[in-house]
C-alpha cells in the first residue's frame, strides 16, 4: 500500500495508529510528543508509559491510543542531531523501522508518523525527510500497509537549492497562467438525463454524467437510444460499429507495457504509490477509467519516456498541459530520466500540488 505526504494534525487522524516522537523515558516531550499526550489523556498516557519503564533509541513500544482518534500510539525513541554521522542516522532509521514492525506485527493497516527527530530533536529537515521516505518505501516493498507522513505545512519539505532553481528555471520556460490569458474552462452544462442508465456514468462528487473516475460500463447498443444509432461518422460508419472497434483502452495498454518490460504487478504498483487493491481493479475491467495522477503514477513506475507518457495518458483520455504546473514538474523529472516517485512527491507537495499515487 501506498505513502502519502499530508498536511494535517497527527492527534485528529483516524488511523490505527499514530507515531509519538519519544524519549528513552518515555516522558511527555515538547511539540508534538506535547500535543500527543493532551489529545490521548495525559494521565492515561502517562500512566500506561510508566508501566512499560522505558525504552531503548531506536526502538518503539506500543500504547492504547486513550482519547485519540487513533486506536494506538507507537512510541518510537528518536535520536538528538549531533553531526549526522552514521550512528545518528542508524538510531533514526531503526526508530522507523521498529515503529512499522510494530505495525505490521499487530496487523494495523494504516499508521501516521511525523517527521521524527526534525522538531525539538534537531534534525535538519531535509536530511529526516530523505531518511523517512527512504525506509518507509523499502518497507512498503514487502508489506501491506497504508502510511501517512504527516507534516505541518508544505515548508516542511525542503527542496535542494540546485533542484530548485533547476524546477523554478523548467517552470518559467514551460508554464502558462491561462487566467491571464483570457482562458477558462468549465464542465458543459448540458443535461444527458435523456440516456438510459446503462450508458450514464455519474461521479460521485457531481453527480454528473461522463466526469467520473469510476470504471465505466460497457454500452449495450440495443438501448441506444434512436437518434444515437442514426449518427453517421466519415466514411458512412455508425456509432455503435465505431464504438465496437475502439482502439486498445487504458488497462490493456498498461499490462501490455508490463509484460513487454517482464516486470511483476506488485513492483510496478509498489513503485507506482498505488494500492494492490486499486491495481486489482484495473487489471480486472478492461475500461477501468483511472485518475490523471494514477496514470502518471504508472508512467514513473515504468519509466516511460514523455512521449510514451503522453500516449499513455491519451489512453485514458488526458494530456499534458502547460496550465498545470502539477504536469509541468512531473515531465520536468520525466525529461530528467529522474523516476522515484517519492523525490516526485517531494516536489509536487513542496509546491502544493497532488502527490503521485492511490
Amino acid at each position: 500500500m501506498p505513502l502519502f505526504m499530508i498536511r494535517n494534525d497527527i492527534t485528529k487522524m483516524q488511523v490505527d495508529a499514530v507515531v509519538n516522537p519519544s524519549n528513552p523515558e518515555l516522558h511527555m516531550g515538547r511539540r508534538t510528543s506535547w500535543a500527543i499526550y493532551h489529545a490521548a489523556g495525559e494521565t492515561e498516557l502517562t500512566n500506561a508509559c510508566r508501566k512499560i519503564g522505558g525504552c531503548e533509541a531506536g526502538k518503539a513500544v506500543l500504547t492504547k491510543g486513550f482519547a485519540l482518534p487513533a486506536k494506538f500510539i507507537i512510541h518510537a525513541v528518536c535520536p538528538t542531531w549531533r553531526d549526522g554521522g552514521e550512528q545518528d542516522k542508524a538510531y533514526l532509521k531503526n526508530a522507523y523501522h521498529c515503529a512499522l514492525q510494530v505495525a505490521a506485527e499487530c496487523g494495523f493497516q494504516s499508521v501516521a508518523f511525523p517527521l521524527l527527530s526534525s522538531g525539538f530533536y534537531g534534525w535538519p529537515k531535509a536530511e529526516a525527510f530523505h531518511l523517512a521516505t527512504t525506509v518507509i518505501s523499502e518497507f512498503l516493498l514487502e508489506h501491506e500497509m497504508t502510511v501517512y507522513l504527516v507534516l505541518y505545512d508544505h515548508e516542511s519539505v525542503e527542496v535542494s537549492k540546485k533542484l530548485f532553481s533547476k524546477i523554478e528555471e523548467y517552470i518559467d520556460d514551460h508554464y502558462v497562467e491561462m487566467k491571464d490569458e483570457g482562458y477558462s474552462y468549465q464542465k458543459p452544462s448540458f443535461e444527458c438525463n435523456s440516456l438510459p442508465p446503462d450508458m450514464m456514468v455519474h461521479d460521485k462528487a457531481t453527480s454528473h454524467p461522463l466526469f467520473s473516475d469510476e470504471p465505466r460500463r460497457q454500452v449495450n447498443s440495443s438501448k441506444m437510444p434512436d437518434f444515437l444509432k442514426k449518427l453517421s461518422v466519415p466514411k458512412g460508419r455508425k456509432l455503435d460499429e465505431l464504438v465496437s472497434h475502439m482502439d486498445e483502452t487504458f488497462s490493456q495498454m498498461l499490462l501490455h507495457l508490463i509484460d513487454e518490460r517482464g516486470l511483476k504487478d506488485s513492483a510496478v504498483y509498489h513503485k507506482a504509490n498505488i494500492d494492490r487493491r486499486l491495481f486489482s481493479k484495473i487489471r480486472n475491467d478492461v475500461n477501468y477509467a483511472p485518475t490523471k495522477k494514477t496514470v502518471l503514477a504508472f508512467a514513473i513506475a515504468l519509466e516511460l519516456s514523455l512521449d510514451e507518457t503522453k500516449d499513455l495518458l491519451m489512453k485514458a483520455g488526458y494530456a499534458f498541459s502547460n496550465s498545470s504546473k502539477s504536469d509541468i514538474i512531473i515531465s520536468f523529472f520525466i525529461e530528467n530520466r529522474n523516476y522515484n516517485v517519492f523525490e516526485i512527491n517531494e516536489v509536487l507537495f513542496f509546491y502544493g500540488q497532488p502527490i503521485l499515487g492511490e
